[in-house]
This record gives structure tokens, C-alpha cells and sequence, in this order.
């Protein structure tokens, strides 16, 4: 009997044995019972690390860390607890207390991960960051939060010190290195040497179920990325979406391959495995077919959740390219970040002899909202059903139900544990997320299908999903600008097989400047350099000039239809 075969005649294997009942019965206070969660004095770095740490758990691997250069190191659920208290005495040491943010701009270094858990210890609020981010993205991130606190690498460092003077509230900069000779500035200190002397013993802080846990930024169509608030809530929400929908559990290694400067590194590939007492495995290095597979096969990877891009790179590097690797310990595979094609499905099905099941969520969201469950049949190409306990709807623009199959607004109604809290110091941008009375509005448009399927449409706004990364087409615009050559800027997202969408940029240039592909070169690199490595146009198209409102706004509209051969529809607005 192959794996398929187990997963259709035995869902009793699985930890959500019948969808429809647990829809229907759903509670959320039954799952904080089931957490163990009582009152209101709480902290998720307790449920997900000390807990565990008081049990037979204590000696269980927590976390497998392989770096990029070969090294590997593991930590128990007792090892992190103790580092973590060492961490956050450090951190208090320094002056950090409950409220404070503490922001990271580290790659996937076991650091990360400790001083994730000390600043939830000590009360106070992280801001993971993609380490692949430019000056621009970080200055945007800390000035924003008014971070008190930055933990880096001295590598990394240099790209802070190109807009150190543009962050006043920054009081000290954290240094973590394998090396102890590199030179100390005003403000900076070393990491290791402040956890040689850190005791081991930290009475956390306790906080309410709506103190902050973690910002992290994500972009919309205009203005600079939002600073998304979640709280230690949310915690509810990651133990049972973490239990029910990647069907985690006791035996398992589990691989998250979202770096936590994303919502998913954060969410699952930290908070809920862990909550679930699970182990996990962390590899700090660059996307390497031989090494995915390597990695799989020598932790004995039994859960693995990645993104529609990997899966895609994975099957365009061929099938013979699996069968020489021992795949077989993989029993559960998800997706995340961007709808999942039903030809990789198909593929999965061939090569790994698995289902992959997608699912679908935003920052906004905190987790899991619609999914493929073990339990009920994948329509490839579909989001899925709702998790148990969320009630989600295809609505028009008054906030009516549609029918099934016809194409709307795809909401939420508000009030599971991780919905966003606030929009950083913007209650305007917090408020647009429930404009329709009754609703989450999530951006997205997508219909339902009479099984209660949904089905993915696009997105109602600009923002662009390239490799499962959104990039706001403002932040791009913004950065071009800055370019000694560019004088106007429009940029959309183009559809890629690959990556989904890549960024087209159309640029008008200032006089003196002629467009060729050395330009364009030099363009992409400066992008590269002050937003982020993902976010740079992949594409770029010069123009004499951009179609404009009368008001002077770019209709990116219209530079998409011209591009991708569509009709233009109302150009009343465009100016003369």
C-alpha cells in the first residue's frame, strides 16, 4: 500500500480526523483549554519553550540548525530555555522592558530563534527582518516601530550605517559574530561577550492575551510598508492550525524553509511547531536543489512546508533528480505563499508519491485561514475549506454573500485569535481592513464552490506576489526615484511561470540620459542594494513618458493592459 493509499483509507492517522464535524462544533475556548492556557497572565515564550522544559520533553531536540558552510548544531527544548534566559537578562541588561521594540536583521542563526523567545520573555515586541533587506527597507522598518534595539551581524551592520542617522530612537546596536576581533563603535556591543556573563535564571514577565507580541511589515499600493501587530493571543490560533492543518506531532522533524523575516518563518516556522513540542530543522543557507534534498534525507524530514516557487525550481530540476535521493521518511508536504499550480500538484503526486496541500493566509491574518486538510479530498488548483472556527465568504462591495461560483471580495468575519491588532501608528491604514461593516476584507478576489471549495481570482489592488514575497509597486516606484537617471516610475507585476509574477518597471528618464541595457543593469543593481534583493525589477521597459490621471497619479492599469495585451477599460481620468 503506497502513501496515497494510507492517507484515503486511514484518516484516523491524521490529528483532524473529520473536517465537517469540527466545523461544526468548533469552539476556541475548548483549543485554550486543550493549550493549557489559563487566566489571563500568559506568555507565548512559556507555552512554547519553558513548558516544555519542566516535562519529559526537556532532553527532546527543539531545534536541528545546519549552516551553510556544513556546520550543524542542535539545542533541546531545556538548552533553549536556558540560553533564552540568558538572553533575555542580557537584553534587560541593556534596558529593554515590556513595550519596547526589538528589532532583528540577522540570517537564520540559532541567535535569531534565542533572542526571538528572550524578547517575548521579557514583555517586549520583535521585528524580524529579511536579511536579504536593503538600507531603505530597514531604515522604513526601525524608524516606523521606533526601535530601541537592533540585533545584527557586523556583515549586515553596514547597510544600517548608510541611514544610521535617520533612526534617533535607536539606542544600541547588537552584535553577533562567530569573530570576537572586529571593532566596537559608539552604541554597539558583542553578543557573546555579553551572554558569558548573563545569568541563567530570568523571572519572565507576564502579560495579557493583547499585549504585543511581534511587528512585521508588509506592503500595500501606497505609502510604506504597514507595521502588522499580533499579540500573544495569537498563540491559540498557531497550536491548533499548526496541529490541524500541517499535522504536526510528537515523532516528527519538521522544515519550514520561510525565513522568519517573513510571516510563516515566524508563525510556523517557530511559534507553533514549538507549541506543539515538536522538532524542528533550520537550514541558513541559499535555495540549492541537491542540498533540499540532502537535508530531507539526512534529518529524516517527515513535514515539510514550502512555497509554489521552490516546488516549481524542484520540478523544472528534473524527476530523475529525486529518485536519487531516499525521500522516503517524508509522510506531509504544504504550501504557502502563493496559489499552488495543479501541474506541481500532479507532480508532487508522481515524484514524492504525496499530496502537496495548499493553503492560504496573510501577515494580516496571523494564520492558517483556508487549507487542504489531511482529511478531505484536494481539488488541485483550489485554496481549500475554511479552518474550523473561521467563517469565510465571497462578498460584493455592500457586503452581501454571493452565490457560489460567482467572483467577489474574499472576507473574513473578524474575531479568531491572530487577526491583526493595529497597523502600527496608522489607525487609518487599520481601519481600511474592515470598511465593509461586518468584514476582514483580505484584498484578495476568489469564489466559492458548491462543496465550499475556494478558488483563488487575483488580487483587487496593485500589490505584486513574486516568489511568495508581496511587494508593494510604491516602495519600488519610490526606490527608483532615488536613481540619478529616473524621472518618473510606474511598476506592475507581470505573470511568470516560475515566480509567479516578476516587477516590470517603466521608466521615464531625466534629460541627458538615453536608455540602453547598461542602464538597466546599473537600475536593477541599485534596487538590489537599497530595497531588497527580491524586490527589484526583473524587467524594465523605458518610455518617453508614463499615462497619468489628471491629477498625476501613474495608472499602473493601463501600463498592464498595454503590456500584457488587454483591454484598457475606462480612461476617462487619463490625462490629456
Amino acid at each position: 500500500m503506497n502513501k496515497t493509499e494510507i492517507i484515503n483509507k486511514h484518516p484516523e492517522a491524521f490529528n483532524l480526523i473529520c473536517y465537517e464535524d469540527q466545523h461544526k462544533n468548533f469552539s476556541w475556548e475548548t483549543v485554550k483549554k486543550e493549550l493549557g492556557v489559563g487566566g489571563n497572565k500568559v506568555n507565548i515564550a512559556y507555552e512554547a519553550i519553558d513548558k516544555h522544559a519542566t516535562t519529559w520533553r526537556k532532553n527532546k531536540v527543539a531545534l536541528y540548525w545546519e549552516g551553510s558552510d556544513g556546520t550543524h548544531l542542535k539545542y533541546t527544548f531545556q538548552e533553549l530555555k536556558i540560553l533564552s534566559d540568558k538572553c533575555a537578562n542580557m537584553l534587560q541588561s541593556l534596558g529593554v522592558g515590556k513595550g519596547d521594540r526589538v528589532f532583528l536583521f540577522l540570517p537564520r542563526l540559532p541567535e535569531l530563534f534565542i533572542n526571538m523567545i528572550a524578547i517575548a520573555k521579557l514583555g517586549a515586541i520583535s521585528g524580524p527582518m529579511f536579511s536579504a533587506f536593503g538600507p531603505d527597507a530597514v531604515r522604513d522598518r526601525l524608524q516606523n516601530s521606533e526601535a530601541k534595539v537592533l540585533i545584527t551581524t557586523p556583515e549586515l551592520k553596514e547597510r544600517v550605517d548608510a541611514v544610521l542617522w535617520e533612526l534617533p530612537k535607536l539606542e544600541r546596536i547588537v552584535l553577533v559574530s562567530v569573530k570576537e576581533d572586529y571593532e566596537l563603535e559608539e552604541g554597539n556591543v558583542c553578543y557573546k561577550t555579553l551572554m558569558k556573563d548573563a545569568p541563567e535564571r530570568f523571572e519572565m514577565e507576564w502579560m495579557d492575551m493583547e499585549d504585543p507580541l511581534y511587528l512585521l511589515y508588509t506592503s500595500g499600493t501606497t505609502g510604506k510598508p504597514k507595521g502588522i501587530t499580533h499579540v500573544h493571543n495569537d498563540m491559540i490560533s498557531y497550536y491548533i492550525t499548526t496541529k490541524w492543518s500541517l499535522d504536526l506531532r510528537d515523532d516528527d522533524i519538521y522544515w519550514c524553509t520561510a525565513d522568519p523575516g517573513w510571516v510563516t518563518g515566524t508563525v510556523y516556522g517557530m511559534w507553533g511547531p514549538w507549541l506543539n513540542g515538536v522538532s524542528m530543522y533550520i537550514y541558513d543557507g541559499r535555495f540549492d536543489v541537491n542540498k533540499w534534498y540532502e537535508a530531507i534525507q539526512s534529518y529524516k524530514i517527515t513535514v515539510w512546508y514550502t512555497a509554489p516557487t521552490a516546488l516549481r525550481m524542484l520540478m523544472k530540476s528534473g524527476d530523475y533528480l529525486v529518485a536519487q535521493y531516499d525521500l522516503e521518511s517524508l509522510r506531509y508536504i504544504c504550501s504557502v505563499g502563493e496559489p499552488l499550480n495543479p501541474e506541481v500538484i500532479k507532480w508532487g503526486m508522481n515524484v514524492y508519491n504525496l499530496p502537496i496541500h495548499d493553503t492560504w493566509w496573510q501577515t494580516e491574518t496571523g494564520s492558517i485561514m483556508i487549507a487542504n486538510y489531511p482529511c478531505i479530498p484536494i481539488k488541485p488548483g483550489s485554496m481549500g475549506k475554511p479552518f474550523p472556527g473561521i467563517k469565510a465568504a465571497i462578498i460584493d462591495s455592500e457586503g452581501n454573500e454571493l452565490p457560489d461560483g460567482h467572483h467577489g471580495i474574499l472576507a473574513l468575519k473578524p474575531g479568531w485569535p491572530s487577526m491583526l491588532r493595529k497597523v502600527w501608528g496608522d489607525e487609518g491604514r487599520f481601519n481600511e481592513y474592515f470598511n465593509i461593516t461586518g468584514w476582514y476584507t483580505t484584498g484578495d478576489t476568489a469564489y466559492k464552490d458548491e462543496e465550499g471549495y475556494f478558488w483563488f481570482v487575483g488580487r483587487a489592488d496593485d500589490v505584486i506576489n513574486t516568489s511568495g514575497h508581496r511587494v508593494g509597486p510604491f516602495e519600488v516606484e519610490s526606490a527608483l526615484l532615488e536613481h540619478r537617471a529616473v524621472a518618473e516610475a510606474g511598476v506592475i507585476g507581470k505573470p511568470d511561470p516560475e515566480r509567479g509574477e516578476i516587477i516590470k518597471a517603466f521608466i521615464a528618464l531625466k534629460e541627458g540620459f538615453k536608455p540602453s541595457s547598461e542602464l538597466g543593469e546599473e537600475i536593477k543593481k541599485f534596487i538590489k542594494h537599497h530595497l531588497a534583493a527580491h524586490a527589484y525589477p526583473r524587467e524594465i521597459e523605458f518610455c518617453e513618458n508614463l499615462p497619468k490621471t489628471r491629477s498625476g497619479k501613474i495608472m499602473r492599469r493601463l501600463l498592464k493592459a498595454k503590456d500584457l495585451g488587454l483591454p484598457t477599460g475606462d480612461i476617462s481620468t487619463l490625462e490629456d
